[in-house]
Order: structure tokens, then sequence, then C-alpha cells
């Protein structure tokens, strides 16, 4: 039986307001955990958002936190709250299988460090969500688990690698979900599916006891949502100061950060040299950034031709980073799917000079970014260059009538992990047929708050609906 409140099915929440209603006694968390997970019986067959579901454990977890709230002793204000993770992130008790028959059906018997505050704050885990393998394509879909759909258009994909994430929380399995981004995997699936999407500044979301890091610290835990206040809740368990940090990074805890008094001055840049934009896209952007321009904000539309070069040479890192975790795995190669496995062949021709450009190249566009940065405060562009395209294919083919490559669509987004940088994605106006769209704004290091403060600003001139609404504005 559905599960309501006075403003609908409970699985239609956001997490902030469900915490209010279990506050005010109107919901329980055991209740929003059986909407949930009633909610993803539903609909997941025919999406393969999830590829893991612990009814059992998420009952236990809800009534535990039922019982914190009954006594007024929340652990806070995500405490009984529904939330998935990515299959990339250990989660104790369930398989970590990344995609991949490497490492299918190998469990974890602790939680990786992001997780593990979320468990530590009471949030509810319903299951882990599907990935393409070593998470690594800009799809998803992988030989163990198959392909993940788009729930605006289930013949369509929800981009990757934070595919399964973002198809549940727009589904309406949990508002919240635990994702990585290592060259766009968070932004650019909340693009897809009308969330919002932060990848936080290198080092500001602590990990360990996770799986190798074949991107090193330029992937990063990150959250995805529906509003933005679900993602600044979900930041300030994630983004706490780290005791056990083994030397200081300079963050203290995530904070909430006003929108400041000034005009912000916001440089939009509509493409990148001359990779092709979705016309669609390019016209939504515009509008996005003369909403700005309405809310105050100073915005001038410019070129930063300086990230064409990092763009095109991101995808060594992802094969160097293959080949050497392959060394783990001798003679195995042939479980890899073909692609990964083009890409372990690739790794393992680089040289060490191929590596070192792609460092130097790195450097130069953080000196770049600086340079920027002291004209302006926010850089802002579409988040990614094509609409959702067939779920089935790792890449669109083509891109405003232009051939493009694995990569075609991911022109915006590897250079703000190559820098370090924060970066989010903001619903704006749909395309004509009503495939989400979004844009990202770039903020130098550290300033996560002030990305999150623009897009609750935003979201609260322009807001977006979900799916069940009947779309985006």
């Amino acid at each position: 039986m559905m599960q309501t409140d006075a403003t609908g099915p409970l699985w239609t929440l956001s997490a902030t307001a469900l915490g209010r209603r279990y506050a005010a006694g109107t919901a329980s968390p055991v209740a929003a955990a059986r909407a949930c997970l009633d909610r993803a019986e539903a609909v997941n067959p025919g999406l393969n958002a999830l590829v893991a579901v612990d009814p059992e454990g998420a009952a236990r977890a809800a009534a535990a936190s039922a019982a914190r709230w009954a006594a007024g002793r929340p652990l806070g204000p995500l405490d009984g709250v529904p939330v998935t993770i990515k299959d990339s992130l250990n989660v104790a008790g369930f398989a970590t299988g990344w995609g991949s028959r490497l490492y299918a059906g190998q469990g974890a018997d602790r939680d990786e460090t992001p997780v593990a505050r979320l468990r530590a704050a009471g949030a509810v885990i319903l299951g882990k969500t599907n990935v393409p393998e070593l998470t690594v394509q800009g799809y998803t879909g992988n030989p163990v688990s198959g392909v993940t759909r788009n729930p605006w258009d289930p013949a369509l994909t929800p981009g990757g690698s934070s595919g399964g994430a973002v198809a549940a929380v727009a589904a309406g399995i949990g508002p919240l979900a635990l994702g990585t981004d290592a060259g766009g995997s968070i932004r650019r699936p909340a693009s897809h599916t009308g969330l919002v999407g932060l990848k936080p500044t290198a080092g500001r979301v602590p990990r360990t006891g996770g799986l190798p890091p074949i991107m090193l610290d330029l992937e990063v835990v990150g959250p995805m949502a529906r509003t933005v206040d679900d993602l600044a809740a979900l930041m300030r368990i994630l983004g706490a100061a780290d005791p056990n940090a083994v030397a200081p990074n300079g963050f203290g805890p995530f904070g909430t950060a006003a929108m400041p008094e000034r005009p912000l001055r916001i440089l939009h840049v509509p493409a990148f040299g001359t990779a092709p934009v979705d016309p669609e896209i390019a016209d939504s952007v515009a509008e996005a950034a003369g909403r700005l321009a309405g809310l105050g904000h100073r915005v001038e539309t410019g070129r930063f031709d300086a990230a064409t070069a990092i763009t095109e040479a991101w995808p060594i890192l992802g094969q160097a980073g293959i080949a050497w975790l392959m060394r783990a795995h001798p003679g195995r190669r042939d479980d890899l799917g073909p692609d990964i496995r083009a890409l372990a062949e690739a790794g393992a021709a680089l040289s060490a000079a191929d590596l070192f450009d792609v460092q130097r190249m790195a450097l130069a566009l953080r000196q770049d970014l600086a340079a920027l940065f002291a004209a302006h405060d926010l850089l802002m562009t579409p988040t990614a260059a094509a609409l959702p395209w067939r779920a089935e294919d790792t890449h669109p083919e083509r891109i405003a009538g232009v051939p493009v490559g694995p990569r075609g669509s991911a022109t915006f987004t590897g250079f703000v992990n190559a820098a370090g940088c924060p970066g989010i994605s903001i619903p704006c106006r749909p395309s004509r047929a009503g495939l989400p769209i979004g844009f990202q704004l770039v903020a130098p290091w550290g300033r996560d708050e002030a990305l999150v403060a623009m897009a609750a600003a935003y979201e609260a001139a322009h807001p977006w609906r979900m799916l069940w609404e009947g779309g985006a504005p």
C-alpha cells in the first residue's frame, strides 16, 4: 500500500521535508523506507538503477531511527532518510562489484569513510546503484548488471558513471544518492536527469577503505539530490572536518554560505574551442546566464580555451589507471569487457613522458584558472555537450551534426577534476522534447559553499520540478 502524507507519497518528498515530518511526528522513517522500497520494486525492473537492495537492513535502520526520533534524540536532520550508494563505494554487508567480472561477488566488511559518515548520521541505506565497468565511461552499463535507463525516457541513458545513482533519485527511489566524480561522473548524470549534483573540491570529502584509486585523488565523492537544501544537508555530513587527516587540508566543517552582497562576476563560456555543443543545450544555458544576470550578477560571455588540451588528454589518466589495476589481476584481462580491455591495452602502451605531459597540462590549466578567477568569481558552462542518447550506447555518435568520440559529451567537466576545483550542475530549461539540461558553475579551490549558495539562489528564483510533477520549467 502506498505510504502518503498530506503532500502525497513519501517517496516524492525531499530529504529535508522528511526530516521535518519526522520531527513533527507526522511521518515515520519506517514508513518512508517502506515507501521507497515499494517504489523501487515498481520502477527498478524497467530502469536497472539498483543492483543490490537490502530491505531487511533498511527496515532495521529505519526502526532504530524511529525510536531515536520518538525519544527526541535524532542523530541529525538526515536521521532516517533513505539513501542509495554507488557500487564503486564499499558498504559493509554488500558486495562492491564495480560493474566488472574482476570484482563480482566480492563483499565489503566495512564502510568506506563517506558511507560510514552517512550511517553514523542515521541515514537508511536502501541499496547500491549501477555503474559502467570500473566507472570509466560516460554511460551506465556493464557486463555483469546490464544497462541502466533514464527515468525521463527509458530508451535513453542517464549518463555515467553515476547513472544508477541519478536514475534512482530521479525515479523516487530515495531522495539522496552518494556517488563519485573523476571527470564529470556526478555532474553530467545530474544534468541528464534534472537533479543538482556537486563535485566537491579535491580532498573536501575524506576517503579511506575504498577500491584501488585508478584516478588517484582526481576522483572525489559527492552528493546528488533533487533540491539544493538536500544537497547541502548531505554535504554537511560528508564534508565535516577530518580528525584523522595525515596533514591539514585547510577545510573546516561544511557550512552555509550566504550570497555576498556585491554582484558576482560570472564568465559564461558557451563552448571550448571548436568542440560541438547541442544547440538546445547552448540555448538553454544562455538563457540561464541571462537569468543569473537577472538576479543582479555581472555575467560576461567569453572564451576559456585553456581547458581544451587537458580535456583531449584526459582519457590517458584512465587508461594508465586501468593498466596499473590489472597488475593485481594477472591473466584476467579477458574478464574485462571489450571497451575496458582496449583501455587497459592502451594504458599499458603509455610512456612516463605521456603521463608527465598530462601533469604539465594540469599545471598550466591551474595557472590559467588562477588568472581567470582573479577577474571572475565563477565560471559557467554547459554541464554536458549532448542530450541523453540511446541507453545501450557508450556515447553519442554525433553532436550538432559533428562526429564525436567517447568523450565528446564530456567536454566541460574533466578540467574541473584536473584543477581540483569544485563544480556543480544545476537544472535549467529542458529540451523541446522535455529532456533535462543542466548548466555548470565552477568556483576557485575550496569555495564549495559559494557554489551551493548560488544554486540555492537560482533554485529559489527558477525552481525545477521532478518527473512526477510534470517535468522541469
